[in-house]
């Protein structure tokens, strides 16, 4: 609806954080070399050698900066995830340039004016985009560049739109009112009015200044698609199509040509892709080997506590459903008194559970009982990022009390994922957090595998719903 828009602003940004990024880096030399407020000011690399690093710089940082998602439409939006977005792409970008930095033996080149630099970048971006976020919003809330639209069929999918459009005021869209050869004119649905019927089209173009006709037919009524659309056409408006089977037909279908023969993939998922699943896997076992080495302290401080306090094993294996419905031992460090496994498999923890043990809640609440899942991850049974996997048992009962459940087994199970980071995590929705996992199974890239992590370490592994 908004395409052109949409690009306009998307470039708008683009170049926003590049003059940013340039002025940002030349404030952060001169803060360095010529200010005298950070040290000695003596330049063992010329100024051109510094200046001249822009010209890669700049670039591969609005790449780390598209990559987390920060010049594309999302329909999960905020402003904590834009700024995690920034945290990602500018952390991203400074870690990649200091190895650089070390494979090429570069030691005399400032490591503080560096720092400087994105640190400046991460709190002027991120004010310039609440700012800019704030007077698009205000601007288009106030009725100024408002886009008058028209409905083409009431139907489901007629009101869903219409309660998008009435929660997003931002978006700019006035309903003018719909059109259907089956609803009385007069019916008013949150106080949009049908108008008449269909045929009425080439009457209301010319009083109305439509800038878009949306068709929002219901499924009954699809034999008329082509008459509709040929109608809309012959208006000379800009039209689009709502379908009526959005629980069905994901909402970014992918589609293959079949000489000439369109076909629509019920579920696109983009690690089916033999290359993007080998990068998947080879990033999980680098960050999982090296997650594992830094871990290695606190998992040590568990196990001793976990002896010291209570007699049985120190890890706990659990059978889960993994990558295309086969199952694993998973490991967790063992909070729980040991029991008969028939009991504990089908059922869940509860609050005040008397099987957790002291040391146990204090590892639940924290997620640090999680922790031996690393060799999971270097394994292959899981990744780091990926939704949660679960036991047998409760596979069956939500396959066939959830719709869609079972699509999460198209991916490795992971260690954390957009559920978690959204809060759904221990005693919440199961239906929200399939939601969430098929977001991401759906619109998975690097970066967002990359900001999910960020966003888990930024807010914390504090499980308040762990018992």
């Amino acid at each position: 609806m908004v395409e052109k828009s949409q690009k306009f602003y998307n470039r708008f940004l683009l170049v926003m954080d590049a003059v940013v990024m340039i002025l940002a880096y030349v404030l952060a030399w001169s803060l360095r070399f010529r200010s005298g407020l950070m040290g000695s000011s003596v330049e063992v690399i010329p100024m051109i050698y510094y200046m001249a690093a822009l010209i890669l710089l700049v670039p591969g940082t609005l790449i780390l900066n598209a990559a987390f998602g920060l010049y594309t439409g999302s329909r999960v939006k905020g402003r904590r995830n834009e700024i995690a977005g920034i945290l990602g792409a500018n952390i991203s970008s400074m870690l990649i340039l200091l190895m650089v930095l070390y494979l090429v033996h570069q030691d005399n080149w400032s490591r503080s004016m560096i720092f400087v630099f994105y640190m400046m970048n991460i709190v002027v971006i991120s004010f310039l985009r609440l700012l800019v976020n704030h007077l698009v919003k205000k601007t288009l809330k106030s009725g100024k560049f408002q886009r008058n639209i028209l409905l083409i069929g009431y139907s489901r999918a007629a009101e869903e739109f219409i309660d998008r459009v009435i929660d997003n005021p931002e978006w700019g869209f006035n309903i003018r009112g719909i059109l259907d050869d089956k609803v009385q004119a007069g019916t008013l649905y949150k106080n949009i009015k049908v108008l008449g019927r269909i045929d009425n089209l080439m009457i209301i173009l010319p009083e109305n200044h439509l800038d878009e006709i949306v068709i929002t037919l219901g499924l009954s009524e699809y034999y008329r698609l082509e008459q509709i659309v040929t109608l809309c056409e012959k208006s000379g408006v800009h039209t689009k199509f709502v379908p009526d089977y959005n629980k069905i037909i994901p909402t970014r279908p992918y589609t293959e040509d079949l000489k000439g023969l369109p076909v629509v993939n019920i579920r696109y998922v983009p690690l089916t892709n033999p290359f993007w699943s080998a990068v998947k896997r080879l990033m999980d076992i680098v960050l999982g080997s090296i997650g594992l080495i830094v871990a290695s302290p606190v998992m040590l401080v568990c196990a001793i506590l976990i002896k010291a306090t209570d007699k049985g094993p120190l890890v706990f294996e659990q059978e889960r459903v993994g990558l295309h419905n086969k199952t694993f031992k998973m490991y967790k460090f063992r909070s729980m008194v040991v029991q008969d496994e028939s009991k504990e498999k089908k059922a869940w923890t509860v609050k005040d559970d008397p099987r957790v043990t002291k040391i146990g809640k204090f590892m639940r609440k924290t997620s640090v009982d999680e922790l031996p899942q690393l060799i999971n991850i270097i394994k292959g049974d899981m990744s780091l990022v990926g939704p949660r996997p679960e036991r047998p048992f409760f596979v069956e009962k939500f396959q066939e009390e959830i719709p869609r459940y079972m699509v999460k087994h198209q991916v490795r199970p992971g260690l954390t994922g957009w559920a978690q980071v959204n809060g759904y995590r221990g005693n919440t929705s199961i239906a929200r957090r399939i939601e969430c996992d098929l977001y991401h199974i759906e619109n998975w890239t690097i970066g967002l595998d990359i900001k999910i992590m960020f966003l888990t370490v930024f807010k914390g592994f504090i499980n308040k719903n762990a018992y």
